[in-house]
């Protein structure tokens, strides 16, 4: 395919496919749905645990994608005169797992427009570089309690890829957003990528929820076949669990509503076990207010009383 003049690669490029021919490329573009900061949280984690730098491939040209008064970058105004502009980026870096194993992390905010032509610009990426999968990472808030299983939903554009059976059935009409497109387009070009979207306790979606960072990496050790050193951010996710337990025992109010949802939980995956309906019967659930207004509590407890999100 022709250059596109959306993105550069570098001409001089490291050793990026392992010994099998491998090269994985993980995708995560911020700005849309990541609740708990999850995929980013794990963007971040990837730079900083690679092994080998994390040194750019490939830079996309941003003001072709970017919406500059719907975001608004960072500038510092020091005392006369504005400085330490906060440029948005939009990249690939080549990085190393644990073991030295090469793989790409595509990584910026996603684009405002021109999501077509972004596509094509990825799709360069891959043909030049040799990817062999895109794995892209997503979180959504749901109506689940953390006090249960994180769960996660796997999509891919090709089926074999599916690791394990998609717990929704039929078709759901959702928003859309720059990295399904990427899948889709992918797939029609003939090139493999799955994605990772962790199910976010919606209360907890405005915090940073380390829990759903660690289940979305140890995805990507997964498909991607990689090695990656979880240890400090499984140390967080058990200190959020904690927090999040010494909160509930303070509020009885707040563990009310999470028992509900704990119910409601517990029913679903009864009944579906059973093959019977969705929603076991006598099973009392709070109303929307009595939800919206704890949860409100809850957020705002979590971050007087313990450490805030950063």
């Amino acid at each position: 395919m022709p250059k596109s003049r959306l993105v550069h690669i570098v001409d001089e490029l490291p050793d990026l496919a392992d010994g099998a021919g491998r090269l994985p490329m993980i995708q995560v573009l911020d700005g849309f749905l990541d609740a708990g900061n999850a995929a980013v949280r794990a963007a971040k984690a990837l730079v900083d645990g690679s092994t080998g730098g994390a040194s750019v491939v490939a830079t996309f040209d941003v003001d072709a994608f970017h919406d500059y008064r719907a975001r608004r970058p960072a500038i510092s105004f020091v005392r006369d005169h504005y400085e330490s502009y906060d440029a948005p980026r939009l990249v690939v870096r080549a990085l190393r797992d644990a073991g030295g194993t090469p793989y790409l992390l595509l990584h910026g905010p996603e684009p405002d427009n021109r999501w077509e032509a972004f596509a094509r610009a990825v799709r360069e990426v891959v043909e030049r570089l040799g990817v062999t999968d895109v794995i892209s990472l997503g979180s959504v808030p749901m109506a689940v309690p953390h006090s249960r299983p994180l769960t996660l939903t796997h999509h891919a554009n090709q089926p074999e890829r599916v690791a394990e059976e998609s717990p929704w059935r039929g078709e759901i009409r959702v928003p859309s957003s720059a990295q399904a497109l990427v899948e889709v387009r992918l797939g029609e070009w003939d090139h493999a990528a799955q994605g990772f979207v962790a199910h976010v306790p919606h209360y907890l979606a405005q915090l940073d929820y380390p829990a759903a960072t660690v289940a979305l990496l140890e995805q990507v050790e997964r498909a991607g076949r990689l090695t990656i050193d979880l240890a400090e951010l499984k140390d967080e996710a058990v200190k959020r669990q904690d927090e999040i337990a010494a909160y509930l025992e303070e509020n009885a109010e707040v563990g009310e509503v999470v028992a509900a949802l704990e119910r409601q939980y517990d029913a679903f995956h009864q009944a579906e076990a059973e093959g019977k309906g969705l929603l076991a019967p006598d099973q009392p659930l709070p109303t929307g207010e009595e939800l919206g207004r704890e949860f409100e509590r809850f957020l705002a407890g979590l971050e007087d009383g313990g450490e805030k999100s950063e």
